[in-house]
This record gives structure tokens, C-alpha cells and sequence, in this order.
């Protein structure tokens, strides 16, 4: 069943869309919170209107009546609540709680929720919603206010909450009402967000670029690698610019190309690339309203960043320039195309965005040909309440595709890598439209240079652990950086007792499981084997799922049986000691690629539904079988274990490093259970199945609900 209480894919009774219905109540009750907290801004400042204030003298009895009711309507059980938003020393120092407009806002904000998971229910899915959803459902409205401020201060939930576009209205509404920030109206610096048709009530506001973090915008020259050389396109052509996209995105550089066209004349083209789903990003702003916020402003960091690289390339005054970008990079191209001093000193001819939100607002200069092109499975475009449009429409200067490809979640559906198919196999006439608009541009390439742009206001993600030199690895899946780094994660691991003969047989050639072989005449004994469950919800290799099966290995020169609890008390670097990986199952190929070739790690490809943030654990894979659930009792706090891992590659034994930071807690295990499917597939369900782990639970859970890692190249060893 959907959210709304209808079968997936049935209209309403009345045959309407349900996701519609639930969008326009959501919109309708929003309008209803904002009206009822500019009821309780004006009920304040006439609390607090010198004129009522200086009255008592003259009619004590009637004057304090007034103020006494008007404090009742404020602050009462029953009352509007403090408003949100007022002068320095008026409203906004009245005591009370956020009441009737935030608890309004709470319930618009789930009717919106309800309306996206009625078309896409894959997005409950998202680290971000399920978050939001979590807080929602704290209790009544009182407690959900309460859950909502925490995650809004939270700041590992800034990225997640970033990611949710067709929510971002509500949110920002909520979030004004809750942190007491001013409303539409109250200030000639606000501005319009995308969302409503032409003539509809405003979606959310924008504050004026003063009122926030103007931040220090940068661009410095960066080389190409020889890989990234023999990929980039030497002839113009729309589908060469977004392959272009596709080998830049991901660490926050734009390229900038000379093109000779047919003409003979050299003119420019910039191609800007969105920031992937699940990856890093330093020039990000502090939360994720500023991050709305700064896709539609003129001046905000990343616009003036790209601003600062084509001065540095050096584009003479007047010459012709093709804009080109995906996601938020297209729309800082738009934003670009906007400004009037920009477009004085440049001609800007073409603006061709993918995936990219549009507020429909003209360019600076009218001349400028304007082409959007999103897949409807794409939410990160989606915004809210704007009709898609199809074809070229009354102008002839935009062109605008809004086309239903292949069904698929999001945030896959995002990737500039399934846009360019899209463009050669679902809708090849936009392809040839935008060519054809970009004959001029249609030529040899005479000079190409990249360019990375940063936001000096704010020090890089995961500044100081996460600061680390890094080196180019080539992989089959792309160039990949070493150490790889977890900026968001959740990791359990369970850990059994197991037979040692069992663990031992399933070792390589010259693996030792700790404590070491058995004495003479005695039986095995046991050992131990930890299942790790991790969900990678942002790092260098994007998101991805992982789950591992590893024993203890005791070091392969000179094994002792006491080796691993003297390891506990040394450095990863300096342990001999280290976890076997037998079976790993990741959820992208690009994680696959890394732990095959770099760690020497047998992984294989398996999507799987987490959820390890809270005390209640839940994992199951698709393609293994493997199901773990169940509720963590009481726990402790432990140091922060390290890692080192063993693989095997081309017959030689491989070392990683894992260093992670958090706040890990050690739990008894006896309520969570593991459970493996009648046809889970080989080889991860078989080594469970050799240990006796089906359905078996652990002894202990060591938990890490968010914590970040790097986890170096692999070191090659002579055995």
C-alpha cells in the first residue's frame, strides 16, 4: 500500500493522482502555519506596543485586560504560541514554546512526505528521509517539534537534509518557524525559490546574501590525469561536453574548453558538474537551507568560483560562451547567465542544463537560447510544484524536456552517466536539438583546461581526521583516490564464537586463525568471526552498502597465541595481528572494483536495505539472503577500534589500514538474530553456513551509529 492508503499505481476513487491530492493539502496547510504565525507576530507586537504599554496610567483596568488576553493568546496551553519572528527587544523575547504555527508546519511536512513516498516509495529509502521520517514520528506534535529542532542542528544531517528537493519547502518552512527566522514580508531582501506556477503563493523564501555566509569563493588550475586526458572529447558535441561532466564530477572541478567551430571562429564552452549523491564536497555551505538557498543566487560561492576561473583562463571581453552543466552545477551556470555584468563582459549564447532545478527566470540577456532536460524518476530536479514542460514552448529561446526514462531509485537516476544514455537511446531528438543548436560550438577542441573551485569560508568536510594526502589508483571502474574516505557512516559488528577448525578451513594457504593451531591431543577450540554490516552514505567511491565476513588471523611470520590481545593496545600501523576478509558483498560496482584491485578483497555485487543509526538493527542483502534484525540491549562505551584488514591478490597476501573516528558502543547480542534464506547464494551464506551462524546470535555487537574512516591503499606482502 502507498502512504495515502492506495494500491501503487491506482488513481483516487475520484481519479485523481493521490500524490497531487497530498501535494496541494500539504500546500494548502503550510499556507495555513504561515498565516497563523504572522497571526502571532502582529498578536505580539501589539503586546508589546508602547502605546498599550504606557496606558495602565490612564485606564489601569482596561489596558491590563487587553495585555493580559493577548499574553493568554500567546503563551496559553492552547495558544498560538511565541511568534516566530519580531524586533530585537519585541515578540521574539516572549517566553513560550513554538505552538500552533510549527506544530501546522509539522503536519504539512508529513502530508508532503506522504505525497513524494505515493509516486516514489524507493525514497524512503534515502538517509534523509529516513531521518526526517524517524523525527516525525516522535509522539504527537509536540514531541515531532522537539525531534525536528535536534535534527536541524545536528550537523551530519545537513547533507542528508540537502538531498531532500521535492521536501525542501516544507523544511524551510518548519525550519523558519522553529529557529525564529523572518518570514515573507518582513524584509525587501527577500526573494523566490523555484516552485510554484506563474500566479501561485511563493514555495520559501531566500534571505538576502548579506543576511548570510557570503563565504570566500576560490578557483585554482588543476591538471588533468593521463587517464582523464584520453577521455575528454576532442571534438564539440553535446554528448562529448556531458561525457566531459561525467569524468570530472565528483571533486568539484569545472573544465573549460576552446572549440573551433565550422566558421573557423574560437569560442568557449564551461562545463560544470553537480556534486554526486553520497560524495564529499569542501566547498559546501554550513547547512542544507543555505545549500537551497545558494542554488538561486547570483553571488553565492560556487557561481562567484566559476566567475573567478574563467578570469584566470583569461576569455577576451565580448567573445561567444556556451554554458553547459549538470545538477547544481547547471544551475550556478543559470545563475551565471543571470547577471547583467557577467553577460555585458561575455556573450553568453547557450545555457544546456541536465538534471538541474530551474526557477524558469529569464537571462540577462534575451538573446541567450535556454535548454533544460530532466528525467521525471529524477527527484534532485524536482521542485516543488512546477509543471514539467515538453518541447520549445511560446519562446523561442528555451526548450524545455521533462521525459519519463527508465524507472529506477533515486539517487541513481540522477548520474549524468544515465543521462547520456538517455540522450542515445530514450530521446534522441533532444540529443539532435541541442546539437543542432550548437553547430556553431560543433568543432575541433584547441585548448582544454580544468579548474577546482573551493569555498575558503569553511574548512574542507571532515577537517582535521579526513585531511590527508591522497594518490591516483587506476581501477577497471576510473581513476579512484587512496586513502578512500567515509564521510557519513554506520557500521555493526557482530561477533560470534565459532569453531576454530571450522575458521581455520576456510582460511588461504599459510592463514592462521587466532589463537593458532590447536595443541596436541586437544580439540580445536574456538575462535572468533565477525559479520560487519556498514552503510556508506557518503565517501570518495559514492554510497554504498557493505557487508563482511572476517576471522582474526594471527601475524604470518611468527603467530603467537597471545598476539591478539596485545594488539588491542598498539596502533593499527604497528598491530601483526588483522581481520581475514573470507566474503564481502558491496552495492555499487565502483566499491567493487576498489576492494578486488586495491585491497585485494573478494567482493561481490549484492544491493541490500539498511538501517543501523538507531538501537533497532536492520540489514537484509538481495542477492545473498542474509537478514540480520533485532533491538541492541544496554551497551558501554569502548575505544575506537581500528582496523587491519587482509586480503589476497595475484597469490600475495595485501594489509589495509582502517582508521575511523566515533563513538562506538559495545552491546550484549543477545537479541539480535541472524538469518539466511533457504536459497542465499554462494560463497558469503555458505562460509555462514560452515561456522553454524544461521540463525545464531552473537556474542557481542560492537555499534557504531555514525562515526567517519579512511581506509589506506593495500600493502603488498611477500607471502
Amino acid at each position: 500500500m502507498r502512504a495515502d492508503g492506495h494500491a501503487p499505481g491506482r488513481p483516487a476513487p475520484d481519479g485523481q493522482d493521490p500524490g497531487e491530492l497530498l501535494r496541494r493539502c500539504a500546500e494548502d496547510v503550510r499556507d495555513v502555519a504561515e498565516g497563523i504565525g504572522a497571526v502571532a507576530a502582529r498578536t505580539g507586537a501589539a503586546l508589546l506596543d508602547p502605546r498599550l504599554t504606557g496606558s495602565p496610567h490612564r485606564r489601569r483596568g482596561t489596558a491590563l485586560a487587553a495585555r493580559w488576553a493577548l499574553l493568554r493568546a500567546l503563551t496559553g496551553g492552547q495558544g498560538l504560541g511565541r511568534p516566530a519572528a519580531g524586533p530585537p527587544r519585541g515578540p521574539a523575547r516572549l517566553p513560550g514554546r513554538a505552538g500552533l504555527p510549527a506544530w501546522v508546519a509539522v503536519t504539512a511536512l508529513r502530508l508532503r512526505v506522504a505525497a513524494v513516498l505515493a509516486g516514489h516509495p524507493e525514497f524512503a529509502r534515502d538517509p534523509g528521509t529516513r531521518r526526517l521520517t524517524d523525527a516525525l514520528a516522535a509522539g504527537g506534535d509536540p514531541a515531532a517539534v522537539r525531534s525536528l529542532r535536534a535534527l536541524f542542528r545536528d550537523p551530519g544531517a545537513q547533507r542528508a537534509l540537502a538531498g531532500l528537493t521535492p521536501l525542501m519547502a516544507e523544511l524551510l518552512a518548519v525550519r523558519r518557524l522553529l529557529a525564529g527566522e523572518a518570514g515573507p514580508g518582513d524584509g525587501p531582501g527577500w526573494a523566490l525559490v523555484p516552485g510554484p506556477p506563474d500566479g501561485a503563493p511563493p514555495a520559501a523564501p531566500v534571505p538576502p546574501v548579506h543576511a548570510r555566509d557570503r563565504g570566500e569563493a576560490a578557483a585554482e588550475a588543476v591538471d588533468l590525469t593521463e587517464q582523464e586526458r584520453q577521455t575528454i572529447a576532442a571534438e564539440g558535441s553535446f554528448l562529448g561536453f556531458l561525457r566531459n561532466i561525467h569524468v570530472l564530477s565528483g571533486d568539484g572541478r569545472i573544465l573549460v574548453q576552446n572549440v573551433r567551430g565550422p566558421d573557423g571562429v574560437v569560442r568557449y564552452v564551461v562545463q560544470a558538474p553537480g556534486t554526486p549523491p553520497g560524495r564529499p564536497r569542501d566547498d559546501g555551505p554550513r547547512d542544507f537551507a543555505d545549500a537551497w538557498h545558494d542554488l538561486f543566487a547570483t553571488d553565492s560561492p560556487h557561481t562567484r568560483s566559476i566567475r573567478l576561473a574563467l578570469e584566470e583562463y583569461g576569455i577576451p571581453r565580448g567573445a561567444e560562451l556556451a554554458l553547459i552543466g549538470h545538477g547544481e552545477g547547471g544551475t550556478a551556470l543559470l545563475n551565471l547567465a543571470r547577471d547583467p555584468e557577467f553577460c555585458r563582459a561575455h556573450r553568453v549564447t547557450h545555457v544546456i542544463t541536465v538534471g538541474s532545478p530551474d526557477a524558469g527566470l529569464p537571462a540577462a540577456d534575451p538573446g541567450t537560447w535556454i535548454a533544460a532536460i530532466t528525467d521525471q524518476h529524477d527527484m534532485a530536479h524536482a521542485s516543488d510544484g512546477r509543471p514539467g514542460g515538453t518541447g520549445t514552448g511560446p519562446d523561442p529561446n528555451r526548450y524545455a524536456l521533462d521525459y519519463a526514462g527508465p524507472a529506477g531509485p533515486f539517487p541513481l537516476r540522477h548520474t549524468v552517466r544515465d543521462y547520456i544514455e538517455h540522450l542515445r537511446a530514450v530521446v534522441p531528438q533532444a540529443r539532435e536539438t541541442v546539437d543542432d543548436a550548437l553547430t556553431p560550438y560543433r568543432g575541433p577542441v584547441v585548448r582544454t583546461r580544468a579548474y577546482r573551485l573551493r569555498n575558503r569560508a569553511h574548512p574542507p568536510e571532515g577537517h582535521p581526521f579526513l585531511t590527508l594526502p591522497t594518490a591516483s589508483v587506476a581501477t577497471t571502474a576510473g581513476p579512484v583516490d587512496v586513502p578512500v574516505r567515509y564521510y557519513d557512516s554506520s557500521a555493526a559488528h557482530l561477533c560470534y564464537l565459532v569453531d576454530a577448525g571450522a575458521a581455520q578451513a576456510l582460511l588461504p594457504a599459510g592463514g592462521r586463525t587466532v589463537p593458532g593451531r590447536a595443541r596436541s591431543g586437544r580439540a580445536p577450540g574456538r575462535a572468533l568471526a565477525v559479520l560487519s554490516l556498514y552503510e556508506h552514505r557518503c565517501s570518495t567511491i559514492g554510497p554504498y552498502t557493505e557487508v563482511a565476513l572476517t576471522v582474526p588471523v594471527a601475524d604470518l611470520w611468527r603467530p603467537r597465541r597471545y598476539d591478539l590481545a596485545a594488539d588491542l593496545l598498539r596502533r593499527a600501523d604497528l598491530r601483526r595481528t588483522g581481520r581475514h576478509v573470507l566474503s564481502l558483498a558491496v552495492s555499487s560496482e565502483e566499491a567493487r572494483a576498489v576492494a578486488r584491485e586495491v585491497w585485494g578483497q573478494p567482493a561481490t555485487l549484492g544491493s541490500a536495505v539498511a538501517d543501523l543509526m538507531g538501537r533497532h538493527l536492520g540489514f537484509a542483502t538481495m542477492e545473498t539472503g542474509l537478514v540480520v534484525t533485532g533491538r541492541l540491549g544496554p551497551g558501554v562505551r569502548c575505544p575506537q577500534p581500528d582496523w587491519a584488514l587482509y586480503g589476497r591478490r595475484d597469490g600475495s597476501t595485501v594489509r589495509t589500514l582502517v582508521r575511523a573516528h566515533g563513538a562506538p558502543r559495545l552491546h550484549a547480542g543477545a537479541r539480535v538474530r541472524l538469518r539466511l534464506d533457504t536459497a542465499a547464494a554462494e560463497p558469503m551464506a555458505g562460509q555462514l553456513r560452515r561456522l553454524g551462524l544461521d540463525r545464531a546470535r552473537p556474542l557481542l555487537v560492537l555499534h557504531q551509529p555514525r562515526f567517519t574512516a579512511h581506509r589506506s591503499a593495500g600493502a603488498v606482502l611477500p607471502r
